[in-house]
């Protein structure tokens, strides 16, 4: 797996991890990472504001919602707070499975993301788009038959076409029953914001995996068939956020939502 590792071309895995404080970098990351900044020098409020939206949605999800089974793809390098610590810290028997196909990622989490004893933690190998090898890979640990919220933050990015980026996330959700959820957030486009193209731009040029961004309608589109939960599909730092949380700034380039398969 060591082999699969690239450590010569920034990779947006690392690059996130950077931006966030993490350590789990190269150097090639944090220049490529620091040119994006000085393009778009508020890249790192939404890489947070994405982290605090997953935590805020996975607090939901395992409380008021009564979730105990998590699905999470393309989940990044682990940092605080992860899905399985948050989800479990609300229900401690909740069960997670993770899914990445980045080589660093799945061993990072192999060592660090280790779950509570009542619940169970796993991890797949396999990529977004390989929807059969996930679902028969997590039923090992998920029962498909009882309510599974899907976490997609921050991935459906890396599907170029719009159809086939909104049919992976149909067929997902199709695949689970009726009160199960999906939490999404994606990298928007807007005339306000045009120094995040030009970010996106450099990154697609220098970086891997390419990036797509799409408007926040094309991103609502992701929830088409579901019950969206209030506030809807906003910037993820206006999503339910917590008094104790500086709401700053307001608007980032992320969007997320929350929707309920009725």
């Amino acid at each position: 797996m060591a082999a699969r590792i690239d450590s010569t071309r920034p990779h947006t895995a690392r690059i996130w991890n950077y931006w966030t404080g993490g350590k789990d970098n190269y150097p090639v990351d944090r220049e490529v990472g620091d040119q994006i900044r000085t393009l778009h020098p508020g890249i790192g409020d939404y890489a947070l504001a994405d982290r605090r939206f997953l935590g805020r949605a996975v607090r939901h999800l395992a409380g008021s919602a009564g979730i105990r089974q998590f699905l999470d793809i393309g989940t990044g390098l682990p940092s605080a707070d992860n899905t399985h610590q948050v989800a479990q810290s609300v229900a401690p028997d909740a069960r997670i499975v993770y899914v990445d196909n980045d080589p660093l990622v799945l061993v990072h989490a192999r060592a660090l993301l280790t779950g509570t004893a009542e619940g169970s933690t796993d991890y797949l190998d396999a990529d977004l788009r390989d929807i059969d090898t996930i679902l028969e890979q997590a039923a090992k640990t998920l029962d498909f038959s009882e309510p599974v919220a899907l976490m997609l933050l921050g991935v459906v990015i890396f599907i170029e076409d719009d159809e086939e980026s909104y049919g992976v996330v149909r067929r997902l959700m199709d695949a689970l029953p009726s009160g199960s959820h999906l939490a999404l957030s994606h990298t928007i486009t807007s005339p306000s914001m045009p120094d995040v193209d030009a970010a996106v731009a450099f990154w697609n040029e220098h970086g891997t995996p390419r990036l797509t961004q799409r408007t926040p309608e094309q991103v609502e589109r992701y929830f088409d068939g579901l019950e969206l939960l209030p506030p809807g599909v906003v910037s993820c730092n206006r999503w339910r956020p917590d008094a104790a949380e500086p709401l700053t700034p307001e608007e980032v380039a992320m969007y997320g939502g929350v929707g309920r398969k009725p």
